[in-house]
């Protein structure tokens, strides 16, 4: 016999499980919950997570200025730590966002808790969302503060904020989703350390931050035009000076494709179990 619950719940287009574990096709209070934890994480240890990057920033802009700022001249018709200054934000930002997702998920394995994460009813896309949305919250936070340094200390007002805004969310999506792959992949720190030391970090000093790309030759500047992070780079120098070295809005398609591929690719492998499941 049907039970009762189901049919009154199906009369609404939704069902309502027993047990009360989710809510028509989303477990909102799981995704909800999983969110909390991951953004928990870094709020914690906020003097790592957060006050770290800012006092790094920092340390970029001042070095770059006293070594070679009064003798590098204008740059794009900026002068070279303005220039400087949404580089430096946006690969902090990609940085931080990746330390977020790859960190949680490599910790977890290691100390054997990643089943607190597999057991709840929760989807492999919930799970995904969960994580990513821990860094994006995470990149904003960084985002902000710097942008804040960058307002008090060298006055720039950002030309255009909500596109310096939503390259930021997508580069913080986009690097945070491919800590999921990479914290799913590892089964240890060395090996975390290596895709950061030879995947991330390449990625986010040789597309464009510390130069423009006219000033590269044929061959790296296009090699340059393939890294995703050169748009993301390009994108919030745009948002902020109205300067850049491409179009946005090739830099927007470039940046969502490349956001939904690896966010496709972290979803597939969290709905299947790779590598986290015995």
């Amino acid at each position: 016999m049907p039970d009762q619950h189901t049919d009154q719940g199906s009369q609404y287009g939704y069902q309502i499980e027993l047990g009360a574990r989710r809510f028509g096709r989303v477990n909102w209070l799981g995704l909800q919950t999983l969110i909390h934890r991951e953004v928990s994480r870094f709020l914690v240890v906020w003097t790592q997570t957060l006050l770290a990057p800012l006092v790094t920033a920092g340390l970029f802009l001042l070095i770059f200025n006293i070594a070679i700022g009064p003798r590098r001249g204008d740059v794009m018709g900026v002068p070279f730590l303005a220039f400087l200054a949404p580089g430096i934000l946006m690969m902090t930002v990609i940085q931080n966002a990746f330390a977020n997702t790859s960190s949680s998920l490599v910790i977890s394995k290691v100390q054997g808790n990643i089943v607190d994460t597999l057991m709840p009813p929760l989807s492999g896309l919930e799970i995904l969302l969960g994580y990513l949305a821990g860094a994006v919250i995470r990149g904003l936070f960084v985002a902000f503060g710097i942008g804040l340094g960058i307002l008090l200390a060298l006055g720039i007002i950002p030309a255009h904020p909500l596109i310096a805004l939503v390259f930021v969310v997508l580069g913080a999506a986009f690097l945070g989703g491919l800590g999921i792959v990479a914290g799913i992949y590892s089964n240890r720190f060395d090996q975390m350390a290596a895709i950061t030391n030879f995947i991330v970090t390449p990625l986010a000093f040789l597309s464009g931050t510390f130069y423009s790309v006219e000033a590269l030759p044929p061959v790296l500047s296009v090699l340059s035009h393939v890294n995703p992070v050169f748009y993301l780079i390009d994108g919030v120098r745009f948002g902020i000076l109205g300067v850049s070295d491409s179009s946005p809005v090739l830099g927007f398609v470039v940046c969502f494709t490349a956001t939904f591929a690896i966010c496709l690719l972290a979803w597939r492998m969290l709905s299947t179990g790779y590598r986290l499941k015995a």
